[in-house]
C-alpha cells in the first residue's frame, strides 16, 4: 500500500524523502496559514519567525501536492518527517483524507498545528506577519526565504495563495 504526504508548504520544494510521484490534491477542513511561531528552523527563541501551518477552520481547504513515498522508504520517511515536524510538538500528526485532483481519496500524513499549544498565533494580520518574516532567521536559514520558497513553488505548480503572494511582495519590499 503507498504511504502519502500532505506537502503545503517547505514539503512542496524540500521533502527530505523519495518521492515516487506528485499530485495535486486538496485538504478540506484546513487553511494554510502562518500561524505558527517558528523558536527552530526560521527564528530564536528570542525573535521567532513564522512558518505555515494547517489550520483547522470549518469550510476551508488547501490546495497542496499529495506525495507517494518510493516503496521500501516508509519507515525512515516517517522517522525523519517525525523528527522535522514533531521538532516541539506544536505539529500534530494525522492520517487525513486528501482528494487527488483526479477524484481519488488517499489517506496522507498531514502535520496539523495544535491551536492550544503556545506557538500557535492564528489570525495574525497579514501586515504584522510580513514585518515577522522579513527580519527573522533560524537554524535552516532566513524567514523569507521560506516564504519565498513556498510561494515560488506553488506558483510552479499552478497553485495561487493570495495570502502568500501578497505576503512575498511585501516581505521583498521591506528586505530590499
Amino acid at each position: 500500500m503507498t504511504m502519502w504526504v500532505f506537502g503545503y508548504g517547505s514539503l512542496l520544494w524540500n521533502p527530505g524523502f523519495p518521492v515516487a510521484r506528485r499530485e495535486l490534491a486538496m485538504l478540506h477542513g484546513y487553511a494554510r496559514s502562518f500561524c505558527m511561531s517558528s523558536i527552530h528552523h526560521r527564528g530564536i527563541e528570542t525573535e521567532p519567525g513564522l512558518v505555515l501551518a494547517l489550520d483547522a477552520v470549518e469550510g476551508a481547504h488547501c490546495r497542496g501536492l499529495a506525495l507517494a513515498v518510493e516503496q521500501g522508504h516508509e519507515e525512515p520517511t516517517l522517522e525523519a518527517l517525525r523528527e522535522r515536524e514533531l521538532i516541539s510538538s506544536a505539529y500534530v500528526e494525522r492520517m487525513l483524507h486528501v482528494e487527488l485532483d483526479g477524484g481519488q481519496q488517499v489517506e496522507a500524513v498531514t502535520y496539523v498545528i495544535d491551536p492550544d499549544h503556545v506557538q500557535y498565533c492564528g489570525g495574525m494580520p497579514l501586515e504584522d506577519q510580513a514585518q515577522i518574516i522579513a527580519r527573522a532567521t533560524g537554524g535552516r536559514g532566513p524567514n523569507s526565504e521560506y516564504l519565498f520558497n513556498t510561494a515560488q513553488h506553488l506558483a510552479e505548480i499552478g497553485l495561487h495563495d493570495p495570502e502568500l503572494d501578497w505576503l512575498s511582495a511585501r516581505v521583498r519590499s521591506l528586505v530590499a
